[in-house]
C-alpha cells in the first residue's frame, strides 16, 4: 500500500523491525529557534529571570527529552543514546536564540527524532520559563541539520542564509 517503513501492506501502523540490521555508529544534529522581545531576550542572557538559569535548565530539559524520546513518539524505538548534547547562540540582532542538539549512538537505528526532541523541548522550556515576561514568543525553524550511519547513508543540510552547519 505504501512505501513509508511504518505502514503494514494492509495499511496498519507498525513499529519497523530493525532486528537484521547491523549495529553503527549514528549521529544525528537538528536546529530550532525561538524569538522573543528585546526585554525578555536581555533577561534570559543576562540570567535576570526570575525562575533561574533559563538556558542551563532549558539544556537540561532537552537532554532529558533526547533520552525519552521513544515515550513521546509512538512508533520510536527505545533507544540508549552514549551522548546527547544542546546548545544555545544568542542572536541579540533578532532576539532570538538558535538551539542545536547532537545525539549519538551506537545501535540499529536512527537517532533524528532525538536531537529534534530535545531542541524541541529545550525551546519549550525556554517558553514555559519565560512566558511571563513574553507571551509572544515563536518557536520556529525546528529541522534536521545532519546526519551520519546506517543504511540510508549521510545527510547535511545546505546552510540557508549563511548558517554554518553542525559538522
Amino acid at each position: 500500500m505504501s512505501t513509508f517503513t511504518h505502514i503494514d501492506a494492509e495499511g496498519r501502523v507498525r513499529m519497523v523491525d530493525v532486528s537484521d540490521k547491523k549495529p553503527t555508529l549514528r549521529t544525528s544534529t537538528a536546529r530550532g529557534r525561538i524569538s522573543m522581545s528585546a526585554d525578555t531576550f536581555e533577561a534570559i542572557v543576562n540570567q535576570r529571570v526570575r525562575k533561574g538559569n533559563v538556558l542551563e535548565t532549558a539544556r537540561i530539559a532537552g537532554i532529558m527529552a533526547a533520552k525519552r524520546t521513544a515515550e513521546l513518539i509512538p512508533m520510536c524505538h527505545p533507544l540508549n543514546l552514549t551522548h546527547a548534547q544542546v546548545d544555545f547562540f544568542p542572536e541579540p540582532s533578532t532576539s532570538s536564540i538558535r538551539i542545536e542538539a547532537t545525539a549519538k549512538i551506537i545501535d540499529l537505528t536512527g537517532i533524528e527524532m532525538e536531537a529534534l526532541t530535545a531542541v524541541s523541548v529545550a525551546a519549550l522550556t525556554i517558553y514555559d520559563m519565560c512566558k511571563a515576561y513574553d507571551k509572544s514568543m515563536t518557536i520556529t525553524d525546528i529541522c534536521l541539520l545532519s546526519k551520519t550511519g546506517g543504511k540510508s547513508g549521510d545527510f547535511l543540510r545546505r546552510p540557508e542564509n549563511g548558517e554554518g552547519g553542525a559538522i
